[in-house]
């Protein structure tokens, strides 16, 4: 198995985090799979592959593409509408730079949770 391999394991800790930074995005707001991953400490492909695992449990619907498109819109549409999350003109997705959490703010609301963990990303 090779180094880079072993650094994108879906092991319990990668999940936990990966989780721990989604549930600390605030309400109304979305953040990208890779904005999810560098305050994680993954990649966005491994975010994907986490939030198709394990998303249940975890508010899924605020993790967009880098461009504000969510794979599964038709089910997040509910509630962004309650969010107040809009749907942008295309209608694949919501507006980054309207709907994009501040990212610092993303990150301090999630170094107390990864830190239970050990070790902080960011």
């Amino acid at each position: 198995m090779s180094t880079d391999r072993s650094r994108t394991r879906m092991d319990d800790v990668t999940v936990e985090r990966v989780l721990r930074v989604v549930e600390a995005i605030p309400p109304g707001r979305v953040a990208a799979y890779g904005e999810v991953g560098a305050i994680a400490g993954v990649g966005p492909r491994l975010v994907g592959r986490i939030m198709r695992t394990w998303d249940s449990g975890v508010p899924w619907w605020r993790v967009t593409n880098a461009s504000g498109d969510h794979p599964l819109l038709a089910r997040a549409l509910p509630h962004w509408e309650t969010e107040g999350i809009e749907v942008k003109p295309n209608g694949r997705g919501c507006r980054m730079a309207q709907f994009g959490a501040d990212l610092d703010e993303l990150r301090a609301a999630a170094r107390e949770p990864l830190a239970e963990l050990g070790g902080l990303s960011g």
